[in-house]
C-alpha cells in the first residue's frame, strides 16, 4: 500500500490553487507583491539579494518565494550553490485574460441594463 499524501487545507493562504485563484492569492500578499515587482526589474536574482530589497528575513524571503513559486509567477535556476529567482509572466497573463473577460461581461450586462431602461 503506498502512503497518502497530506491533503492541502483549503482555508490555508499559502496552500497551491489552480489556474488565476493561486496567482490572486499568492499577490495578495504585499511582501510577495514586492518581492515579483523585484523580480520583474531585476531578472534572475539571488535570495540574499531579494532579502536586502525588504525588511524580513531570508526564511520568510525563501517561504514567500515557495508560495510564488507553487502559483507559477516565478521559478528559480541553480548556479553553483546559489539559486537565482526569475519572474515567469505566462500565469499572470492567464490572471489577466480572466479579469479582462470579467470586465467584458460586466460591460455587456451594463449594454444590456442601458438598453432596456432606454426602451
Amino acid at each position: 500500500m503506498s502512503p497518502r499524501k497530506p491533503r492541502l487545507k483549503t482555508n490555508d493562504p499559502a496552500s497551491p490553487q489552480p489556474g488565476p485563484a493561486g496567482v490572486f492569492a499568492a499577490l495578495g500578499d504585499e511582501t510577495r507583491l514586492r518581492l515579483v515587482a523585484v523580480l520583474c526589474v531585476g531578472g534572475a536574482v539571488s535570495i540574499a539579494q531579494l532579502t536586502a530589497t525588504t525588511d524580513i528575513t531570508r526564511q520568510a524571503v525563501t517561504k514567500h518565494l515557495h508560495v510564488l513559486a507553487d502559483a507559477g509567477l516565478v521559478h528559480h535556476v541553480k548556479v553553483g550553490r546559489e539559486r537565482l529567482w526569475q519572474f515567469d509572466p505566462q500565469q499572470l497573463d492567464e490572471a489577466r485574460r480572466s479579469l479582462d473577460l470579467i470586465a467584458q461581461q460586466w460591460d455587456q450586462a451594463l449594454g444590456r441594463l442601458k438598453a432596456s431602461l432606454e426602451a
